[in-house]
């Protein structure tokens, strides 16, 4: 009990209209290692076919749904409603910090308003979120990451697709502002400058689970030590070139 107390508490809004049913048990088990989820709600028209999928879910989480019907054709009154209700929390005193799930770029004003008042903000989307939303957060997870990925049909397919991203001079930045004038520092100090530079920084996007192991690929531009003698072990990260 004193243990949970002591832990940041999250209010999880979700857009039902702009996020994936099936990614519901991966979101919530990403925003429970920043903290206990005291709030769970989720927003949509549930008068709607498309909200049909979140139904089981629902159940499944103890997942509070908001009825927000649309009064006029082609207007989306949810995130209206989800802005208010988050405001309200907000100014509530209640929680430490937010998740807004949302490929909307609606939701960017939000999420500066809610780190103004010095709360943390994570933010859930695809890949398609404008950096606008992005960027606004503390934080924010490729729902694309949440996946279990396929295997490729072709080697030439997977080297294609690698090309395409290169994570080398985001590494380097953050290395920079992490390091300063010290020689070797915490793989951790380098992801919290990773996510400084770039709130939607996952190793994941580069095809690996851990940071470290994204690393590994550069050796010719850093080298990783792991001291034993901690508990539990802590690894650094230095550049390879003062080697």
């Amino acid at each position: 009990m004193e243990e949970q107390t002591e832990q940041k508490r999250f209010a999880v809004l979700i857009d039902g209209d702009n996020a994936q049913a099936a990614l519901l048990s991966q979101i919530l088990a990403e925003v429970s290692v920043f903290g206990l989820i005291t709030i769970k709600r989720i927003y949509g028209d549930w008068t709607t076919s498309n909200m049909n999928s979140w139904k089981n879910e629902l159940h499944k989480h103890a997942i509070q749904p908001e009825q927000q019907f649309r009064y006029t054709k082609g207007k989306n009154a949810t995130d209206s409603a989800m802005i208010i209700d988050a405001m309200d929390l907000l100014h509530s005193g209640n929680v430490d910090g937010f998740c807004i799930v949302s490929s909307d770029s609606d939701y960017t004003r939000l999420a500066t308003r809610i780190r103004e008042e010095g709360l943390f903000v994570i933010g859930v989307g695809e890949k398609k979120t404008p950096e606008a939303f992005t960027n606004a957060c503390n934080q924010f997870i490729y729902c694309e990451n949440l996946v279990e990925p396929e295997k490729p049909k072709s080697k030439r397919k997977k080297k294609e697709k690698s090309e395409e991203l290169d994570p080398l001079p985001l590494l380097l930045k953050g290395f920079e502002l992490a390091a300063k004038d010290e020689e070797w520092i915490h793989l951790s100090a380098l992801g919290l400058a990773l996510r400084q530079s770039d709130p939607a920084f996952d190793p994941r996007t580069f095809g690996c689970k851990q940071l470290h192991l994204l690393i590994e690929k550069y050796p010719k531009t850093f080298t990783l030590k792991r001291d034993e003698s901690r508990t539990p072990p802590v690894m650094y990260v230095g550049s390879a070139a003062k080697r």
